[in-house]
Order: C-alpha cells, then sequence, then structure tokens
C-alpha cells in the first residue's frame, strides 16, 4: 500500500528554518517525483517546490527560491524540503505528493499528483 508520511512541522519565528521529511512506502521512488504542495489558510493549494524522480530536475515557485531547497534519498525512501527565511506568509499546510513515470521531470501542478499525504503545518509567527 502505498503511503507518504510528513513530519517536521511546527511553529516557528520569522527568519527561521525548519526541515520536512516525506517518508514514502509502497513503491519504488526512483520513477516517482515528488512536490511539495502548501495550502494557505482561505486559499487553494499551490505547488512550492517539487523534483524529478532522478533528482535531476528541480522547480521552485518564485516565492521560495533562494530560500526552500528539496533533496532526496532514494536509498532510504524520503523526500526533504528544508525551509529557511520563513516569512509569514510562508504559514499553512504543507503536503507532499507523489506521481509514478517521472524519472526525469516534475510539475508545480496540483492536479499532476496522484499520492498524497496527510500535510504537516506550519505557522509562521512572532
Amino acid at each position: 500500500q502505498l503511503q507518504l508520511v510528513e513530519s517536521g512541522g511546527g511553529l516557528v519565528q520569522p527568519g527561521g528554518s525548519l526541515r520536512f521529511s516525506c517518508a514514502v512506502s509502497g513503491l519504488t521512488l526512483d520513477y516517482y517525483a515528488i512536490g511539495w504542495i502548501r495550502q494557505a489558510p482561505g486559499k487553494e493549494g499551490e505547488g512550492v517546490i517539487c523534483i524529478s524522480g532522478s533528482g535531476g530536475m528541480t522547480n521552485y515557485a518564485d516565492s521560495v527560491k533562494g530560500r526552500f531547497t528539496i533533496s532526496r534519498d532514494n536509498a532510504k525512501n524520503t523526500v526533504y524540503l528544508q525551509m529557511n527565511s520563513l516569512k509569514t506568509e510562508d504559514t499553512g499546510t504543507y503536503y507532499c505528493a507523489a506521481v509514478g513515470g517521472s524519472a526525469y521531470v516534475c510539475s508545480m501542478s496540483t492536479i499532476w499528483y496522484d499520492y498524497w499525504g496527510q500535510g504537516t503545518q506550519v505557522t509562521v509567527s512572532s
């Protein structure tokens, strides 16, 4: 059974950092692109960052460029999201999502992904 489990959310002050993990089970991660989708309160979900199955391609939303980094360890079936210089507008629920047949590409579109985690909450506030 395919399962994605996020961890690492919490409360952080503006300018702080957090690191998320997305542990994936039930599939071979090498062929799956992983995206992180953020849903801010009262807003639709938006793709924040993604990485291809091979790790060779990444995409970033303009709002997080230079601050967020995505990486993956396929041997551990885990994808990481490092978030630095956090801003209040980064507040929201973060979901990791997966789609197969995506060794070399990834997409920021939320409708592209087939499998979703349960989400983890981030609150950036002083």
